[in-house]
């Protein structure tokens, strides 16, 4: 009976499975864990909308815990800039994790989100190093990020990534590394946050499938690097896609309803 369930969960999602498994190669391949992208896929499936911020989390943490340990074996990590990033943003993801929210609240956020992150993504690109530490500046950074990263179901990663970029605050590789970083103590947060909230629920037998699939895109995507794509064409593709998929969940939540 089990194993019926289970090719029968496959069956029926196949193609979310699929893309699962493209966006966690895709993105682990850069450092990011993929959430926006996992948000943006089950927001267009009849998943309970009380389920998709847990099932998009488990995902990147999944994703990301192999990129972390990858590069603190590369010693990727001045913890100087990235400890005042996180250690003020865990906490807000929590609480942005426990909040209780309406799902016409949770779709509208949702879209606005995607279509920041689209747009953040969009206009980034690699530029050079900076060797200030402004510790204020990470904390405010780490904490807003985190707060809205928990409340809609990412790990922040594709916020903060941008912004680090745009503010010179230090190498690409290192700004991949600090995102994987950011993206795994937020998403645990979060989901913590969201496991005390009584409409905490998932789908054992579809996530379960979903993060067997994510962690084999995961160590596929992190031994491939940045040979399939360079991290700016991979922003674009993702932007545009994540744009599109925003605009349809803000036309039907703001418009339709």
């Amino acid at each position: 009976m089990g194993l019926f369930l289970l090719f029968e969960t496959i069956v029926q999602h196949w193609f979310i499975i699929s893309l699962f498994l493209i966006i966690s190669i895709l993105y682990s391949s850069v450092g990011f864990g993929g959430g926006s992208s996992y948000l943006a896929v089950l927001a267009l499936t009849g998943i309970a909308y009380t389920q998709i911020r847990s099932t998009a989390l488990l995902c990147n943490i999944v994703v990301v815990s192999g990129n972390v340990l990858l590069y603190l074996q590369q010693k990727q990590y001045n913890w100087k800039k990235v400890v005042p990033l996180v250690v003020f943003s865990i906490p807000m993801a929590f609480v942005g994790g426990f909040l209780r929210i309406s799902e016409t609240f949770f779709f509208i956020l949702l879209g606005v989100t995607l279509l920041f992150a689209a747009f953040s993504m969009w206009v980034s690109k690699r530029i050079t190093t900076s060797k200030e530490v402004n510790t204020k500046k990470n904390i405010a950074y780490g904490g807003i990020i985190g707060f809205i990263s928990g409340m809609v179901g990412i790990g922040g990663g594709i916020f903060l990534a941008p912004l680090l970029h745009l503010t010179n605050w230090d190498t690409p590789k290192r700004i991949a590394a600090t995102a994987s970083f950011f993206i795994l103590v937020n998403s645990i947060s979060g989901l913590f946050g969201q496991y005390t909230n009584p409409q905490f629920s998932i789908d054992w037998n579809l996530t379960g499938i979903l993060l067997v699939t994510v962690f084999i895109g995961g160590q596929i995507g992190s031994r491939l690097s940045n040979r399939l794509f360079t991290p700016v064409q991979l922003k674009k593709a993702t932007a545009i896609l994540i744009a599109f998929v925003s605009i349809r969940i803000l036309i039907k939540y703001l418009f339709l309803n």
